[in-house]
């Protein structure tokens, strides 16, 4: 679902443009935001998507780069639960949800860790890097799956750019307002369903 970075990015072009103009740098600034735990699902994507539709002969490059922010803020976010332990995850998530991410972990280890980095918003992959902090997983298999899991997403996502990221840019400037109207309204519905969840633990 599309976080508040998205419409950020999506009605401020300034922001973009300041975006577009540290390349690989602010990459890794967004890398870090959006593996922490305070994530901002797509912005990364977005970002890589037009740096590599701008300049086509570097989009390994720029895969390269996101890659590397995300990993470094999921590290960050590994560590942090590696510390505290399993009252990390008990501080922000429910009982049940926990028992799943447990479960999941548990059955799948080095797969559920570099699936959860491939996969695109929604799916949340910020309960995967803590279950495996606070469950003590080897810090370089969890580096590796990690790698493994976001290299795959941004070099497709630097690829895509790179071919078809003119017909993408096109597209949004042609349906701008629509998809505008559609992300704000995602946001909003996002930021009430978290707001129900988290009155309902209370």
């Amino acid at each position: 679902m599309p976080s508040f970075a998205v419409v950020l990015l999506a009605t401020h072009k300034s922001a973009l443009r300041w975006l577009i103009g540290l390349g690989g740098p602010g990459l890794i600034l967004l890398g870090l935001a959006d593996n922490s735990l305070v994530p901002m699902p797509g912005s990364t994507d977005v970002v890589t998507i037009l740096l590599a539709a701008h300049h086509r002969e570097w989009w390994i490059y720029y895969a390269l780069m996101a890659t590397n922010g995300a990993v470094l803020g999921g590290f960050l976010t590994y560590r942090m639960a590696r510390r505290g332990g399993k009252a990390t995850l008990e501080k922000r998530f429910s009982q049940k949800r926990i028992k799943k991410v447990y479960a999941i972990f548990e059955r799948w280890g080095f797969a559920s860790v570099a699936i959860s980095a491939i996969l695109p918003p929604p799916f949340p992959i910020v309960p995967i890097l803590l279950a495996a902090g606070a469950m003590q997983y080897p810090t370089r298999k969890f580096l590796s799956a990690l790698a493994v899991g976001r290299g795959i997403r941004f070099t497709i996502l630097g690829y895509l750019g790179a071919h078809y990221g003119t017909h993408i840019v096109r597209f949004f400037a042609k349906y701008y307002w629509p998809v505008l109207i559609v992300l704000i309204a995602s946001a909003v519905l996002g930021a009430l369903l978290g707001l129900y969840q988290y009155l309902r633990r209370k």
